[in-house]
């Protein structure tokens, strides 16, 4: 089991600290002399994140500190950071540390910390790098869309480029972002999501540039802004569209001279964040009419990434159900099975409200027919498409699909030898979205690695059947075996 070890001389601060963390759900344990953090930890448990706090006695912090890192040299730490103070042991600590937090804690600051712990944490299976896109919710499919948008994660995570993320609602553009930051140097960082359409415009300044004590009425104290605490890390401009003219002037100027000032303020904060910029407008007709200023356009524009709609990639509609379907499942939410008459009404819906659409409606699914197989007079009304005809014009049956969602034919089949191509199927996609390297296939098909080698050795799967895959859809390949 995972645990959170917190060191902290102060019992009352350390208590307190450990509520915290327990009613967001850590297992935390609290020890108070460094010395005693080994015979403290329960048997059987690994510790997820470590938190440290200054105490007088340096030796005893810095000796505690070194023998858990020579016991887990990846291991996440937070250093809670007495601003009063200066120390060696802490200067020590803190170059190492994934996150540094100025007692007394608040709590969006923590919260912030144990997010990156928790993206270390992840990380330490897989020491090679960082994880792959696949691996994050919504981003999940083997279109030319979907291999487009990982190819472009890839290149421009690396570097600190200014990207525009373009698109309907629904089609995972913050998804993307995080990707973009997981795939970057800052990942280490915070990623920091500010929605600008949501925010009431006299209020938005000062939630992204922050404000001193008394700048306005309701002021009592001095606030940190988006900006800051995506220090280091990625700030994320969701709905940008929807940003006032006047807060354009601003941001285009925090861009242009990354420096800006607290409301109330002329002391000039370095703006250390990069810029991953959304929306769902057409900004070239903002513009136009008036709404949208040019010049910020072209300072965002640096590297756009247009976004697939789910019904220009229904090929992955089934893969996309199969992770709602197991995520639900993770979550002992409950769970469905898809008749393949469901599935393929699915397929022919134009799905307006893109992936976020097809999560409420497997989510709603599960509520009405928990455990239960749902065939398509199950589903509501407006997804009910009759077989053979399209709700959008034009559009195709899912590759995908033409093998999962058929009607059993007239003269019967041979199951098993139907269930192996199923199999096949998406073993082969499994590969194909990791790149061949049959690890992290079998992590994505939720199975032991030899497991999946004996099912390839089986089904007689080789790694050039991924390539194979790669110049023609998986279920051609497949029916013409």
């Amino acid at each position: 089991m995972s645990t959170a070890l917190i060191i902290d001389p102060n019992p009352e601060r350390g208590e307190n600290l450990r509520r915290i963390l327990e009613f967001l759900e850590y297992d935390a344990v609290l020890v108070v002399d460094p010395g005693d953090w080994r015979s403290a930890m329960p048997q059987g448990h690994r510790i997820e994140v470590l938190l440290l706090a200054p105490c007088s006695g340096e030796d005893g912090l810095l000796e505690a500190y070194r023998a858990i890192k020579e016991h887990d040299p990846r291991l996440p730490i937070i250093y809670l950071r007495d601003p009063h103070a200066d120390s060696s042991a802490g200067r020590e600590i803190d170059a190492d540390t994934i996150a540094t937090i100025s007692l007394p804690v608040r709590h969006p600051d923590l919260q912030f910390a144990l997010q990156q712990a928790l993206i270390q944490g992840d990380d330490q299976g897989d020491p090679g790098g960082p994880r792959s896109p696949e691996l994050f919710r919504n981003l999940v499919g083997s279109s030319a869309g979907v291999r487009k948008v990982r190819r472009l994660i890839e290149q421009v995570g690396k570097t600190d480029a200014t990207a525009l993320l373009l698109g309907e609602s629904g089609t995972g553009k913050e998804v993307v972002a995080r990707n973009i930051h997981y795939h970057s140097q800052r990942r280490y960082k915070p990623f920091v999501p500010v929605n600008c359409g949501a925010i009431p415009p006299d209020l938005l300044e000062s939630e992204l540039f922050g404000h001193e004590k008394g700048a306005f009425t309701g002021a009592i104290s001095a606030r940190r802004g988006r900006f800051e605490m995506a220090a280091g890390g990625t700030l994320f401009l969701d709905e940008i569209g929807d940003m006032p003219l006047s807060m354009q002037v601003k941001l285009l100027r925090v861009l242009q001279e990354r420096t800006f000032e607290r409301v109330g303020s002329n002391k000039s904060i370095a703006a250390d964040a990069r810029i991953v910029a959304a929306t769902h407008s057409d900004l070239e007709a903002a513009i136009s009419e008036g709404r949208f200023r040019e010049d910020l356009y072209y300072r965002l524009n640096v590297f756009p990434m247009e976004m697939p709609t789910l019904r220009s990639r229904v090929e992955d509609l089934p893969l996309l159900v199969n992770d709602l379907v197991n995520r639900t499942e993770h979550e002992k939410r409950g769970s469905i099975r898809l008749t393949p008459a469901a599935m393929d009404c699915l397929c022919r819906y134009s799905w307006p409200g893109n992936v976020r659409e097809l999560a409420n409606l497997i989510e709603r699914l599960v509520i009405l027919y928990p455990y239960g197989a749902v065939d398509a007079d199950d589903l509501p009304d407006k997804y009910r498409v009759p077989s053979g005809q399209d709700s959008v014009p034009g559009a195709q049956e899912p590759a995908g699909a033409s093998v999962a969602a058929q009607e059993l034919p007239s003269e019967g089949l041979d199951l098993k030898e139907h269930m192996n191509k199923l199999e096949s199927m998406l073993i082969i996609q499994a590969l194909d979205e990791a790149g061949g390297i049959v690890a992290h296939a079998a992590r994505r098909l939720r199975m032991g690695r030899t497991t999946l080698v004996e099912k390839m050795r089986k089904l007689g799967i080789r790694r050039h059947d991924v390539r194979r895959a790669q110049e023609q859809p998986i279920a051609v390949t497949l029916l013409k075996q």
